[in-house]
């Protein structure tokens, strides 16, 4: 399968006798992305014509960039693993993860990932692609995830995630009932000593910083809301546990598995400003059956 990917413009009049380095790199293709057009089986066309970054382009001509095929690492194999599709284009894709599914091949999970889903969705599309997971989540984490479908695409939402410009919202089921309507939990976090899992609140850690509003209590639980303003491992589960409200089901951080077998966390809202289509783009996903049924009286 060809795995090339391609960008096309028409010129404006405004963009008339540009150079087309000056306008790709107004596109935010950088020098990189261009030496590796140029010397790994890319191309640049102007009208179907072979051109060089050097060309001045006229109005109405189409400048086309081809990028390089992408290779898929041979150790990942397609596998039929279940998850929606919220949205798709031809740069990206939002899903909808479920639950106790990894969302990268590991020592552990060698299949069954949302990568390999995703490899097996391509490959029964006709969709010449590898895999740029943008955000990923725990495995028994639900919710909202962000694919760009090149590595074009993966560099501007890597950029947009480091200058915090991709939004993500969770909502989570705690134990106990949280008194404060909202607030900020900002301490670090760090692994924990003589383990390769577990991370904890501690002194020399790394800065993360969670943001929590109550949306409902119950008698013995209390549904929120929490944004990120850090990405560290496991932050909203260490943060909500080191108040005194661990995720219900999160046994690794002191919550309870009587009612749910995996901590409630639902990335629940994902937001970002789509550099190819120039817009902004909200996506919302409702919280699934197992932490719903947590919130329902028992009869």
């Amino acid at each position: 399968m060809n795995r090339a990917f391609q960008l096309e413009w028409t010129i404006r009049k405004e963009e008339a006798d540009m150079l087309i380095f000056d306008f790709v790199k107004a596109k935010k293709i950088s020098k990189r992305a261009l030496t590796d057009i140029k010397f790994n089986g890319g191309d640049i066309l102007v009208n179907s014509e072979h051109v060089t970054v050097r060309h001045k382009v006229k109005e109405g001509d189409v400048l086309t960039i081809i990028f390089p095929e992408e290779e898929r690492g041979l150790g990942l194999q397609a596998d039929e693993v279940p998850f929606d599709i919220v949205y798709e284009d031809q740069h990206c894709l939002v899903i909808n993860k479920p639950p106790y599914v990894p969302s990268i091949p590991s020592r552990e999970h060698t299949n069954g990932t949302i990568a390999n889903g995703l490899i097996h969705y391509y490959e029964e599309h006709h969709i010449p692609s590898t895999i740029h997971i943008v955000n990923r989540l725990d495995k028994d984490t639900s919710g909202l995830m962000l694919v760009a479908k090149h590595r074009f695409a993966h560099s501007l939402f890597s950029t947009q995630q480091k200058t915090k410009e991709i939004h993500r919202t969770y909502k989570a089921i705690v134990h106990g009932v949280l008194i404060q309507e909202r607030g900020t939990i900002s301490s670090p976090i760090g692994r924990k000593k003589d383990s390769i899992i577990e991370r904890e609140v501690c002194e020399n850690g790394q800065a993360a910083v969670t943001h929590y509003e109550v949306i409902q209590r119950f008698e013995d639980k209390t549904l929120v809301k929490l944004v990120l303003e850090t990405g560290r491992t496991h932050q909203i589960r260490v943060h909500m546990s080191s108040i005194g409200h661990p995720l219900c089901g999160d046994q690794l951080y002191g919550g309870n598995e009587e009612e749910i077998k995996r901590q409630a966390l639902h990335s629940s809202e994902l937001s970002f400003w789509h550099p190819m289509l120039e817009k902004q783009c909200k996506f919302e996903s409702e919280m699934p059956e197992d932490m719903s049924k947590l919130l329902s009286p028992t009869t």
